[in-house]
């Protein structure tokens, strides 16, 4: 694409945002004349208002169910596989041995770990966690 195509893209792109820009703004006064109403105001937040600050209560959702899954790998398998399946049969995974387990929080990958074993029970000991930021990346990419 030339520099002379550019230029002209980034002018009507420009030139598409200001009237979006004047049709939201006469579209707002156009609604609030025909109701007889203001533009509401709201207060700024402030760090120390509470909201979004390091002492706010997180008592309130403490209680909420969420659904944990452990998964070791994926199988994708056509019907008439699966309903050939019995006792003994064996379904190969996507994931090779040793690799870790993903520990999903309402289907979004929080962590990953390896399988332990504790008083004849299965467990997992977590060996990462996945950062708020790479959640988010994963979510838009």
């Amino acid at each position: 694409m030339s520099e002379e195509q550019k230029n002209a893209d980034e002018a009507l792109a420009d030139e598409w945002a200001a009237t979006l820009e004047e049709q939201g703004a006469v579209a707002d006064s156009v609604a609030a004349a025909e109701v007889g109403a203001e533009a509401a105001e709201f207060q700024e937040l402030r760090p120390d208002s509470g909201v979004g600050s390091g002492d706010v209560k997180i008592d309130a959702i403490l209680d909420v169910p969420i659904t944990v899954a452990m998964e070791i790998g994926r199988a994708r398998i056509n019907i008439r596989n699966l309903l050939q399946l019995n006792q003994g049969s064996v379904v190969e995974l996507d994931r090779l041995a040793g690799e870790p387990m993903d520990v999903l929080v309402n289907g979004t990958l929080i962590a990953q770990g390896e399988v332990v074993v504790v008083n004849e029970k299965f467990g997992i000991r977590l060996t990462e966690i996945v950062s708020p930021a790479d959640r988010v990346k994963k979510l838009s990419g």
